[in-house]
């Protein structure tokens, strides 16, 4: 049996490949192709970035693997951490077990090996990015404005997201507050003509994003 952990970080949202989708979309093959028993026992997000330790849901689903004897998993490993001290620190840890979906055959020495390359990939990327604006300021180029830009679109993506969900709100929450799955709760919703934001149909994770949003 497996309980799930999937991490994203704001800016990392809407990213193609990172987000929420993406990273379920991972775990269900994973679970398809390779899991010998696919029981699902537990579900845990973060909304965090990846050099932050400090992660209340992997800690809750920590605990709740070692609380059944399940399997951690995850669709990349950078899920876990983007370092690789925190990678290790789990891979010593006698009582923890965990998979990456997208490298289902790698064993610990294998995963280790990875996280360091990929932590030393992320350095180099850092001080050349750092190393390129030092050039451009040094050219006269002015900094900011286009980060300043992104930052106000994706706050209008948000707000218009909270209101998207304001909508729904008098629909889904007394669904959830009837202990309905989240599988039920999209089934309703469908069943009853309600469609989502883009006009499509509601399944189990955008139901999840919707509640989060909510809460």
């Amino acid at each position: 049996m497996y309980v799930t952990y999937k991490r994203v970080s704001t800016k990392e949202q809407g990213k193609s490949g990172l987000g929420l989708d993406a990273q379920q979309r991972d775990i269900g093959l994973y679970l398809s192709n390779y899991a010998d028993e696919a029981e699902v026992v537990g579900e845990y997000t973060d909304v965090l970035s990846g050099t932050n330790s400090d992660r209340p849901e992997l800690a809750k689903a920590i605990d709740h693997c070692k609380r059944v004897g399940a399997t951690l998993l995850v669709s990349k490993l950078d899920r876990l951490s983007r370092k690789v001290s925190f990678i290790a620190k789990l891979m010593e840890d006698k009582n923890l077990s965990f998979k990456v979906a997208q490298m289902p055959h790698a064993d610990a020495f294998q995963l280790h090996i990875y996280a360091a390359l990929a932590e030393q990939e992320r350095d180099f990327i850092s001080k050349r990015t750092k190393a390129a604006l030092a050039e451009a300021k040094a050219r006269g180029v002015k900094l900011g404005g286009a980060r300043d830009e992104l930052n106000a679109r994706h706050k209008a993506v948000r707000e218009q997201a909270d209101r998207d969900a304001q909508k729904v709100a008098k629909l889904m929450l007394p669904l959830r507050d009837a202990g309905q799955t989240l599988q039920q709760i999209a089934d309703s919703l469908n069943s009853s003509g309600v469609t989502t934001a883009r006009g499509g149909q509601w399944h189990p994770t955008s139901v999840r994003r919707t509640l989060e949003r909510l809460s």
